[in-house]
């Protein structure tokens, strides 16, 4: 059994959660685990736990929910009982009274009951926390132990008056890593880093996307990371235009580039990353141009980012450098997009560059938390970055043919990307242990 979590920083977060409820006027709040899903007949797929409740509890197991009083100071656990024949055929379950005690909640009920015990909770609380509209059988429950507690309005009893989405509280939380986060996800970081490493050290002409998603997936495994924390993508040549390609049987041929976005998830943290290389080993001399731009964007984008700074920074700084990578190629023609500045102001860069550069990692690869913030007059600018967020940076370049570019060009598609940690003065890489300068993948590739 797990050591006892009294002062584990799952109970402490439950406790900064009732302060915030109560500060919004106090209530009852119910966070349900994900449910398990089947895949096919008698198959579910691998079970991963709902983020938001995991934060609050480190409890893995389904069929369970976190209900938070702020009456009381309570958090209490509903679980699946202890069942030998199940057990089996499953494993191990905690059950309620251990659940309670590994985990540090103040009380803990098997899961059968909770249909009878929610409603008493229930009973005259202000107001309901709850992840509004996230699911329609979330939905159903809740609007059941409401019934049942209006049911009992002649006793005296009042319903909550009002419903508040928790995930405001918890988003907050979460944007903010703490120590223990940040440990698990530079693992998680080293980990997916030296898949790449393997993935280039693989490559070579001839094999197809499968192999290298292979390598990748061993690594992540045989390094105790549960899952790929996304559908990895290997797409070679032309399929690297493609943002969203999923590793498929494509063979790798001699002169095309292998653009890999794939990462493990830890521990229930996610990492993410993106490196681009020659299936042979060496870039010619158009890839070269088009790579070198893409890595001094992202080099911006890096020195951009910071406490202080607005998210959108590392996203200007980085779309700057693009653009005029993009007016030095003639991927974009002066006489026609204008000046560096046109470009900006016009988007015309977009034709090769769609994305944003970077988006919040955490428990999710595209984690929770507002991107920007309220500000005067109804405005809503782009948040503040401050210390232990965690943000991707990833800027690209994807060059589909057309008849007003210089072949050389057609089909490259480029994507460098690593996972930044916002320091006061500036950002640490979690991600840098697979080479991103071009003359150093090449080394690692000949070595």
């Amino acid at each position: 059994m797990e050591p006892a979590m009294s002062d584990s920083p799952y109970r402490a977060r439950r406790e900064r959660v009732i302060e915030q409820m109560r500060k919004a006027g106090g209530g009852v709040a119910i966070l349900p685990t994900a449910p398990e899903v089947p895949r096919n007949r008698d198959s579910d797929y691998p079970y991963r736990h709902d983020s938001y409740f995991y934060y609050l509890s480190g409890f893995m197991e389904p069929e369970a929910v976190v209900v938070l009083d702020s009456r009381t100071g309570h958090s209490i656990l509903f679980c699946r009982a202890k069942n030998e024949e199940r057990e089996i055929w499953d494993g191990y379950r905690f059950g309620p009274e251990a659940a309670r005690e590994t985990f540090g909640f103040d009380a803990a009920y098997p899961i059968d009951e909770i249909d009878t015990r929610l409603p008493q909770l229930l009973a005259d609380a202000a107001a309901l926390f709850y992840a509004l509209g996230a699911s329609a059988q979330q939905d159903r429950q809740v609007r059941h132990w409401l019934n049942a507690v209006r049911a009992q309005s002649r006793t005296g009893v009042s319903a909550p008056s009002a419903a508040r989405d928790i995930r405001g509280i918890l988003d907050e939380m979460r944007l903010i890593k703490d120590s223990t986060e940040l440990d698990i996800m530079a693992r998680a970081g080293k980990i997916s880093a030296d898949a790449h490493v393997r993935a280039m050290k693989a490559s070579r002409v001839g094999l197809r996307e499968y192999h290298l998603e292979a390598e990748l997936l061993y690594e992540f495994r045989r390094n105790g990371s549960q899952f790929p924390a996304y559908g990895s993508i290997v797409a070679t040549g032309a399929n690297a235009t493609v943002l969203h390609y999923r590793a498929g049987d494509a063979e790798l041929r001699d002169g095309d580039l292998v653009l890999i976005d794939a990462a493990c998830e830890l521990d229930g943290y996610a990492s993410d990353i993106t490196r681009t290389f020659p299936a042979n080993g060496k870039f010619t001399s158009a890839q070269r141009e088009l790579y070198d731009i893409v890595l001094a964007s992202q080099q911006a984008a890096i020195d951009a980012t910071r406490a202080g700074a607005r998210f959108d920074a590392p996203h200007e700084a980085a779309v700057r450098v693009l653009a005029q990578g993009m007016l030095d190629t003639g991927l974009l023609k002066r006489d026609t997009a204008g000046s560096l500045d046109d470009v900006i102001a016009n988007k015309a860069y977009s034709r090769f560059y769609m994305h944003r550069t970077g988006h919040w990692i955490g428990m999710d690869v595209h984690d929770c938390g507002e991107y920007r913030e309220d500000g005067p007059n109804g405005e809503r600018p782009w948040r503040t970055l401050a210390a232990n967020m965690v943000t991707t940076i990833e800027p690209g370049i994807y060059v589909r043919p057309g008849p007003d570019i210089d072949e050389r060009y057609w089909n490259i598609g480029i994507r460098i990307e690593d996972d930044a940690v916002v320091t006061a003065d500036g950002c640490t890489l979690l991600t840098r242990d697979v080479p991103v300068d071009a003359d150093e993948i090449e080394a690692l590739m000949r070595g």
